[in-house]
């Protein structure tokens, strides 16, 4: 039975290739702007980079490789942020430029109902 304390260089991989995945998910729901899969890949974040940390912690794992991918993480992370932050921005002018049309709506209504005859 293996040992969860001391993962086969096997299982160590395994857990890379995880993350090199969620990564690759990560990018690809950033690149579409879907915010739904970001939320969703963003729960998956934790449970698959803490089998590298303890494996880090112990000595089991080359520093450089967890280094890498989460710097790479945090840049998906931190782009993922600004996506979110641009296309909050957006939505909002949506709105206003509803409300200003129907204001504009209502505000002709008004003007062609009560023209006197």
């Amino acid at each position: 039975m293996a040992d969860p304390q001391n993962p086969s260089s096997s299982e160590l991989q395994t857990h890379l290739d995880s993350l090199d995945e969620l990564m690759a998910e990560l990018g690809d729901a950033l690149r579409d702007q879907d915010w739904d899969a970001l939320v969703r890949l963003n729960e998956q974040i934790k449970p698959r980079v803490e089998p590298l940390m303890t494996s880090l912690e112990t000595g089991q794992i080359d520093p450089e490789l967890v280094r890498t991918r989460l710097e790479e993480l945090r840049q998906f992370m931190d782009a993922a942020g600004e996506g979110a932050t641009r296309a909050k921005a957006e939505a909002e002018q949506a709105l206003k430029g509803v409300n200003r049309n129907r204001s504009a709506a209502k505000a002709y209504q008004n003007v062609s109902t009560t023209r006197p005859k």
